[in-house]
């Protein structure tokens, strides 16, 4: 949340008093701009302390990103406090070497047990640090591709010796060949491209004018879901960047930073009515509060389509910014959610705040 910020000797003295007593005060209140980097950080970020006249101070990492500041690679603003020591070093090791091949002799040669590595990752991020590789690969090979080169290269910039194993990785992953996407681009309709959030990466599909797909990248049905918007232009689905895209993205970093739960994107449904009726009614869910699915069917002026809810539910494509989330079962349950519990639970104890 911002507050009105006092002057900047104090924010000075507040932000750079090390003491734990002074960073528990300043902690996801006060951020700084350093003029003469362009960077800014958090609280205790272990960087040299910048001289007065270079700082600029700010009550959100919402402004210090309008404002033109990129995020410190030392204290890492947008991720959240108090991630896991081993999943922080071991997700750092990644980013300084992402087109690399790892493997469990790495993880055990850099003094992490395999086995404690994969519970960790499984807690904070609901997949392996392999997996988590794998899928960097992927992504590398994803911008390639989508810049133009060719199949061949980026399977190679994904780190992958055969090209059999890129397409069947990227088929996987997506449901359609790496040189299919690539082909329709140029004539494309819809445009897909992955988005980086701190729970895991994303795929957006969306025209010139709105989104008609978000989708955490490990979700079982996302190719399946590809797959009905592909059919439903045609084959005309390609690689690409749009404007709503960008828009979703600008969106989704404030709000898993805490800043702002509003989505302002402009959606296209792909839904019968009654579905399309559901995922309206989600809307209205106020950020901070859950409804069990009975009370979604009452909301809808259906009390007697408490399974038919649940499928329209579970059928939504546009993961967050239409918050299926926060539908939960009658006894308090999390029951079920396509892009794992895991991330429900996050995203339930994120909007806390926001209530």
């Amino acid at each position: 949340m911002m507050f009105d910020l006092p002057d900047p000797a104090t924010c000075y003295d507040a932000f750079f008093d090390r003491t734990p007593e002074a960073r528990a005060r300043t902690a996801g209140r006060l951020w700084v701009g350093v003029t003469s980097t362009g960077i800014f950080c958090r609280p205790g970020c272990p960087a040299r302390q910048p001289k007065a006249e270079n700082c600029r101070w700010f009550g959100s990492v919402q402004a210090c990103v309008e404002a033109g500041f990129r995020a410190c690679k030392r204290c890492r603003p947008l991720e959240p406090e108090g991630a896991d020591p081993l999943v922080a070093r071991l997700t750092r090791a990644l980013e300084a070497d992402p087109a690399r091949r790892w493997s469990e002799a790495d993880v055990a040669a850099l003094g992490i047990d395999p086995s404690t590595a994969r519970r960790a990752f499984r807690r904070a991020l609901g997949m392996t640090f392999l997996d988590l590789a794998r899928m960097r690969r992927l992504q590398a090979g994803f911008g390639q591709l989508k810049q133009g080169a060719r199949v061949i290269d980026a399977q190679l910039e994904a780190g992958f010796d055969s090209g059999s194993g890129f397409r069947a990785a990227f088929a996987r992953l997506l449901g359609i060949a790496p040189e299919v996407l690539q082909k329709a681009s140029a004539t494309a309709l819809l445009s897909a491209d992955w988005i980086d959030t701190p729970i895991g990466p994303m795929i957006a599909v969306a025209d010139e004018t709105s989104l008609h797909l978000l989708e955490f990248a490990d979700r079982p049905a996302l190719p399946r879901e590809l797959a009905r918007l592909r059919d439903g232009v045609k084959g005309r689905l390609g690689l690409g960047r749009t404007a709503p895209m960008d828009r979703a993205e600008a969106e989704m970093t404030r709000y898993l930073a805490g800043e702002d739960a509003r989505f302002t994107t402009p959606l296209t449904l792909h839904g019968t009515p009654f579905t399309r009726q559901v995922w309206d009614a989600l809307r209205t869910i106020p950020a901070g509060r859950t409804v069990s699915y009975s009370d979604l069917a009452r909301t809808i002026g259906r009390p007697d389509a408490t399974r038919a809810v649940a499928r329209a539910n579970g059928a939504n494509q546009i993961a967050v910014m239409i918050p299926c989330h926060r539908v939960i079962g009658a006894d308090g349950s999390l029951t079920g959610y396509g892009g794992g519990l895991w991330r429900k639970q996050r995203l339930i104890e994120l909007e806390r705040d926001y209530a």
